[in-house]
């Protein structure tokens, strides 16, 4: 479960890449589409972790 944390980790600072990333040259006409994906792979792999932590956490 460990490297499965840290790879989740990477997703979120990937998708706050993407939200972060200069619209220069072609690129800024997909701005749009790269500010949603990374916004849902922050949100997504977010969840991902708080669900495993739960999951952890309540573990019999």
């Amino acid at each position: 479960m460990n490297h499965f944390a840290a790879l989740f980790l990477a997703c979120i600072l990937a998708g706050f890449a993407l939200l972060k990333m200069p619209t220069i040259g072609f690129l800024a006409a997909l701005y749009p589409f790269f500010h949603i994906v990374g916004a849902l792979a922050i949100l997504i792999f977010a969840f991902a972790l708080i669900y495993y932590g739960l999951k952890a956490l309540f573990k019999k």
